[in-house]
């Protein structure tokens, strides 16, 4: 298969063909998250589950930076590609992956000194603080490979080779489960163990990442190429930052409405965690089916070829439906053996109860992220940055807002009552602004 195939194939089939590979991969990657809470709530105790939750909105916020960053570089590199100015391409690649190494050692410094202060204004419980510190300090310490495994996976998207990150999310995967089960089980290291698994499967798939990359751009011959170019930094900053804003917005509103979900206890709290964990495997086919549209869209446009963006839209929206159905039937038929996966049969009453409310409702939700993640694919793919950034904000608004005013008064419902409503206004503001047609008169390169 030709690597320009996003701009040949018909909308459907290079949609689907692009974006199988990202939701396979992306399932694998939420398989070993899910496996890191499994593990620990049925290995190392309830306690370190709810551990876990307390820190994963948190840790969460770091990986779409990383997810949000590689894609909006992704949408430049994939303009190139589809103009086959391959010189700017390699300089665009090389900028991101060098300025996401630096903010990635900032941020992981700055996240491991004040690791404690963060949980403690979390409100997270007592009896849960410090084995939450202990795994994130470890998960800072391997910040810088997260990032460049997550960055690295989204410039081989950008070329069209989403097969590539497959492989290495699958090795990753089914290496962390491996780790997490010996560090666990056998050297009883608790959770400082199911957090160095996922340090060391991370940073070995980060750097066989980085070398098969570039033996893929030894494929491009441009000569010598700059290692760094500054001029590549403000266009890719616009469409990058609003792209990190994007994939943040769950977890960021996750992260304000924490101290509310802490202050009903770590029973509680290890309920809301184990449904988060299978709520995250269930946005992955939306979030690939909005980022593959993106990629599709970037390499449309580059190559000259508006007209197919809006059938990319359309055969975007049927994935979404039928993926939706799918999650709807088996979250609504099996949430209860779902739940015991990862707190056993014997899981406290409130911890057991908070997770299947939590699943039962959502479970008929899915659709809205869906159709709210396709639009603002094509709208990213296209630099359309400014009401995509406004639709988000007003997403992570209502969230916060609805579940810290009456979350504490009228129970933890409230906090994912408000999912689906922040979904659907930020799918309506967006679709708003497609509707428009204005998005066609927007490019990054050439400009």
């Amino acid at each position: 298969m030709t690597d320009d195939y996003l701009i040949q194939k018909k909308p459907f089939n290079a949609l689907l063909i692009f974006s199988l590979p990202i939701i396979i991969g992306n399932l694998f990657q939420q398989t070993y998250t899910m496996a890191d809470s499994a593990i620990a709530g049925r290995f190392v105790g309830e306690r370190a589950l709810a551990a876990i939750g307390a820190s994963y909105s948190l840790t969460n916020i770091f990986i779409c930076i990383a997810i949000g960053g590689g894609i909006g570089a992704s949408v430049m590199i994939s303009q190139y590609f589809g103009a086959k100015d391959f010189v700017k391409m390699k300089e665009a690649i090389y900028t991101a992956l060098i300025t996401f190494l630096i903010i990635s050692i900032l941020l992981g410094a700055v996240g491991f000194v004040f690791s404690r202060s963060i949980m403690t204004v979390l409100n997270t419980p007592d009896d849960t603080l410090d084995l939450a510190v202990v795994y994130l300090n470890i998960y800072f310490i391997g910040l810088p490979f997260l990032f460049m495994y997550n960055v690295l996976s989204s410039i081989f998207n950008a070329l069209g080779k989403s097969r590539i990150p497959l492989a290495f999310l699958i090795f990753s995967s089914l290496f962390n489960i491996l780790l997490d089960w010996i560090s666990v089980t056998t050297f009883q290291m608790g959770i400082a163990g199911v957090a160095w698994a996922t340090l060391i499967a991370q940073g070995i798939s980060a750097l066989l990442s980085f070398l098969v990359l570039e033996a893929q751009l030894r494929k491009f011959d441009t000569g010598s190429t700059a290692v760094f170019a500054g001029k590549e930094l403000l266009p890719m900053s616009k469409i990058a930052l609003p792209s990190i804003l994007q994939q943040s917005t769950v977890s960021i509103g996750m992260m304000l409405v924490q101290s509310v979900v802490n202050g009903f206890g770590s029973e509680t709290l290890a309920g809301f965690s184990a449904a988060m964990r299978i709520e995250s495997m269930c946005v992955v086919p939306m979030i690939g089916i909005g980022n593959a549209l993106s990629s599709y869209t970037a390499q449309n446009i580059g190559a000259g070829r508006k007209e197919r963006v809006a059938q990319g839209y359309h055969a975007a929206t049927g994935m979404i439906i039928g993926c939706a159905i799918i999650i709807c039937a088996v979250l609504e038929s099996f949430h209860g053996p779902i739940i015991e996966l990862f707190l056993g049969k014997n899981g406290t009453a409130a911890a057991l109860e908070t997770g299947n409310s939590y699943l039962m409702f959502m479970g008929w939700f899915f659709c809205l992220i869906g159709f709210k993640m396709a639009v603002d694919g094509l709208l990213r793919g296209a630099g359309d940055m400014k009401m995509f950034t406004v639709a988000n904000l007003v997403n992570l608004t209502i969230r916060v807002v609805l579940a810290m005013a009456f979350a504490p008064g009228f129970g933890i419902a409230f906090v994912w009552y408000a999912v689906p409503v922040g979904w659907f206004v930020n799918w309506a503001i967006s679709f708003s602004r497609y509707r428009t047609g204005k998005w066609q008169m927007k490019t990054i390169i050439g400009g």
